[in-house]
């Protein structure tokens, strides 16, 4: 008996790495005006940001519905498996009830987790349930360990602009002009499931120590377990002189270092330029 991977594309998870992975991806839906696309699928994430930097309207993404994933549990099962789904958190998002009511159709057979994540630490949490996996672990065993580390699961991230919080009506016009004038520039992280903004810092410099601070109030990075960093819009370059500039949190751990993009579900109110990094503490 096998075990198959469920996932969203809140995860930043491509599907390019989904197969390498052997994991499913399911797209949320990415709506401009009247177009409507599937997140990864029909809209990559470089169409994404072209789209939005041309629109004076914040996309819509909507959930994932009970059919869909009703469809690809009936597909993980089908030949005796057993399946994990892991869904973005329910607190942004009513992906992970849909998934509850799909699964009543499975009982024993399908786990749904609610990583209480979204963004690249739904990614890593999603990448060590495929550790465990490959060592041999059941569905059962994998969905208890997972919701004990996930509790150490971290995300920061830093906007490099205001202007899309301002469009997603998240802050005021007002705000947004002043904190662009005087290039403030917020950082981020997920807590209790809510995007929290921890911080407004002046400057790259200042915002990329304020990220070392955080990883350092956590109690710093393991390496054991998966890392990832990300960049939104068109260009790593922002990631890259992060990287460096923080390069003593990650000497010696080059390796273990993976990049992804960050997809529909944050940048949309990111916009490009939006670093982040996601990681376990030790």
């Amino acid at each position: 008996m096998g075990v198959r991977i469920i996932t969203d594309s809140a995860s930043d998870i491509s599907q390019e790495r989904a197969g390498k992975w052997g994991i499913t991806v399911l797209p949320l839906k990415v709506r401009f005006g009247d177009e409507e696309f599937l997140d990864g699928v029909t809209l990559s994430c470089k169409e994404f940001y072209g789209k939005l930097v041309e629109t004076d309207e914040i996309p819509k993404t909507s959930q994932i519905s009970p059919f869909d994933y009703g469809e690809a549990f009936k597909e993980a099962t089908k030949d005796g498996d057993e399946a994990i789904c892991f869904t973005l958190s329910a607190g942004v998002s009513g992906s992970y009830q849909s998934a509850c009511i799909a699964a009543q159709d499975y009982e024993d057979k399908v786990f749904v987790i609610d990583t209480r994540q979204f963004c690249i630490s739904e990614f890593i949490i999603v990448e060590r349930a495929v550790q465990l996996r490959d060592q041999g672990l059941s569905a059962k065993e994998i969905a208890a360990q997972i919701r004990e580390e996930m509790k150490k699961a971290h995300v920061i991230a830093v906007f490099d602009t205001l202007e899309y919080l301002k469009l997603g009506g998240r802050i005021s016009s007002a705000a947004a002009l002043a904190g662009n004038m005087l290039m403030i520039k917020p950082v981020l992280t997920i807590e209790e499931g809510v995007v929290k903004i921890i911080g407004k810092a002046r400057g790259s410099r200042n915002s990329h120590n304020m990220l070392k601070e955080f990883v350092k109030n956590t109690g710093g990075i393991d390496f054991e377990r998966p890392v990832c960093l990300a960049y939104s819009g068109f260009s790593d370059d922002m990631l890259r002189k992060y990287v460096e500039d923080s390069k003593d949190l990650y000497e010696g751990f080059e390796d273990r270092l993976q990049y992804a993009e960050v997809g529909a579900t944050i940048g949309t109110y990111s916009g490009p330029g939006a670093i982040a990094l996601a990681y376990f503490e030790k």
